[in-house]
């Protein structure tokens, strides 16, 4: 019986994060997913996770922490023996305007996004490499192409992002290590769900589609780029955004 694949994916435990990791399931891909809130309830995610007949490791880890993700891939190495696909979803957003944002704001933000990206791609790289196969894939955003008043932490960190992946790309290529991004617009998330009506079609205004993109959408992109298909595309930054940046 061929072994499943394992997926590694940041912020797997909700959002985009999360649809990401069920579709990868879905696809027979064992997972490893960290978490963060004690108040994550890892067995009933477990449960959810294994209804796809595959197996899970979810790991409590702070990506901005560089020991923390260390333990994290040797605990996945240890109960599967590899890493076929990484995906670096973990991110969090303190947006306000330069003249309130404070330092730590900025810094707390350039630290999951960026950094933390850095710390799981530096841990999980040596296994690839062994290996001669593997692929990456970046959450950056359409924010970090085109900026956007009141975020520019969360812009630098997503544009930071692409710049990372361009250069991993060149790096890793040799060894056949595909790495790319993907940046979503405006998805309906639980973090824009709370936006009232008025703001969501000041939104769809913006988008030629005429509306959000759901995190199965952009799941699927993510899951193409890492699966078996993709042979040829590294260095990309793949827009899923509905059209609006063009």
């Amino acid at each position: 019986m061929e072994e499943n694949k394992v997926a590694l994916i940041t912020g797997g435990a909700r959002g985009i994060g999360k649809a990401i990791a069920i579709k990868f399931a879905k696809e027979g891909y064992n997972l490893v997913i960290n978490y963060v809130s004690d108040k994550t309830d890892v067995k009933r995610l477990e449960e959810e996770f294994r209804q796809y007949n595959i197996d899970v490791l979810l790991v409590k880890t702070d990506v901005s922490n560089f020991d923390d993700c260390e333990k994290m891939v040797k605990d996945a190495i240890e109960k599967f023996g590899h890493i076929d696909v990484l995906v670096n979803n973990a991110g969090i957003t303190k947006d306000n305007l330069i003249l309130r944002m404070s330092v730590e704001d900025f810094e707390r933000v350039i630290d999951i996004n960026l950094k933390g990206t850095f710390n799981v791609t530096k841990n999980v790289v040596p296994y690839m490499m062994k290996k001669r196969a593997g692929r990456i894939i970046n959450l950056a955003s359409v924010v970090g192409v085109s900026g956007n008043a009141g975020q520019c932490n969360y812009a630098a960190s997503k544009a930071g992002i692409i710049g990372f992946t361009k250069s991993i790309a060149k790096e890793l290529a040799s060894r056949n290590i595909l790495a790319n991004c993907v940046a979503p617009g405006f998805i309906d998330t639980d973090m824009t769900s709370v936006l009232n009506d008025s703001v969501k079609e000041s939104i769809g205004t913006q988008i030629p589609l005429k509306r959000m993109g759901t995190a199965e959408e952009v799941a699927n992109i993510v899951h193409f780029l890492g699966g078996e298909e993709n042979t040829y595309i590294t260095g990309q930054v793949i827009n899923i955004d509905g059209g609006m940046l063009m």
